[in-house]
């Protein structure tokens, strides 16, 4: 395909060369292809349209900058605005990348952008020293949730898979490690051990975050992370009102802020670049590392490709 050039680009705008990208949960329903394209005025936004798709969290090089505060030979790290990572040179707003350590590795250093999403989140929890808090899922996304959790002063951090995290469940701050379904922990809950936070974690169906009203403490937040694959959710609405409940969601917002917090975070907890990151694949293999990231395992969270 034609490679995008310097001229292409708009204020605000960068052109990347891909040094490495991270497979994303929300990556999965475009991977499997039970989502819509997005379509736009002359042009098809998603597979089979788009060279490069479906990949957003992105780590490369500046080759030529729209933005001041991104020169050329930059190493950067973020988003890849159409989700067209998977290419050798990528076209993405200046505003969702912020320069990392250029002695990071690329794969590692995709990192940086989940991480900046669940610090984002966690901020918009409010004070967490004291509480206890149920993260549901202890995928890729689960787990930095509960060890940023753990650091905000959580008192009781529990975990909840149908995948045994046990190898990681206390690396990541984890204090009660649950194997099982969200919707048998939560029925099985006595009063005294509900969380007054729950985070959905999981995504992907609509069960889990009835499972969610269910689990939380009256008067509790629950936090719905992640892109819905479906658009209109069912809840229990005599539960969430008859409990006083709360529930929030919502995606980052101050993109290039929580990428610089999450490389401060990174260098104050460098066990993350050495146990996050579990497989890697090349660029020749994606069709192998998508196929590893779709499916839960023991001992696999975080998927990168190397596309240098």
């Amino acid at each position: 395909m034609p490679a995008p050039e310097a001229g292409d680009l708009r204020d605000g705008q960068v052109l990347l060369r891909s040094l490495a990208g991270g497979i994303c949960g929300s990556d999965a329903p475009d991977f499997r292809g039970l989502r819509a394209p997005l379509v736009a005025p002359g042009r098809c936004l998603g597979a089979p349209g788009l060279p490069g798709f479906p990949m957003h969290e992105v780590a490369g090089e500046v080759v030529a900058s729209r933005d001041a505060s991104l020169a050329p030979g930059t190493r950067v790290v973020g988003w890849a605005d159409s989700a067209d990572a998977i290419a050798e040179y990528v076209v993405t707003a200046g505003a969702g990348l912020a320069e990392c350590d250029a002695a990071l590795e690329p794969t590692v250093a995709v990192l940086l952008q989940p991480l900046a999403c669940v610090l984002s989140a966690v901020d918009r929890l409010g004070p967490l020293a004291g509480a206890d808090v149920a993260v549901l899922g202890q995928g890729p996304i689960g787990v930095l949730f509960s060890h940023v959790i753990k650091e905000r002063g959580a008192r009781r951090v529990t975990g909840v898979d149908v995948v045994d995290r046990g190898d990681v469940a206390g690396l990541f701050g984890v204090d009660d490690a649950v194997h099982g379904a969200t919707g048998r922990w939560a029925v099985q809950l006595a009063d005294d051990r509900r969380p007054g936070v729950v985070v959905e974690a999981i995504g992907h169906q609509t069960a889990t975050l009835g499972d969610a009203i269910d689990a939380v403490a009256p008067s509790g937040l629950i936090h719905y992370f992640g892109i819905p694959e479906e658009h209109p959710y069912a809840l229990d609405m005599w539960k969430f009102l008859r409990k006083q409940l709360t529930m929030q969601a919502g995606t980052t917002l101050e993109r290039r802020r929580y990428l610089q917090a999450a490389g401060r975070h990174l260098a104050e907890h460098p066990f993350l670049a050495e146990r996050y990151v579990t497989h890697t694949y090349g660029v020749g293999d994606v069709q192998a590392a998508y196929e590893c990231a779709d499916v839960p395992a023991e001992g696999r969270l975080k998927v990168a490709v190397s596309l240098a």
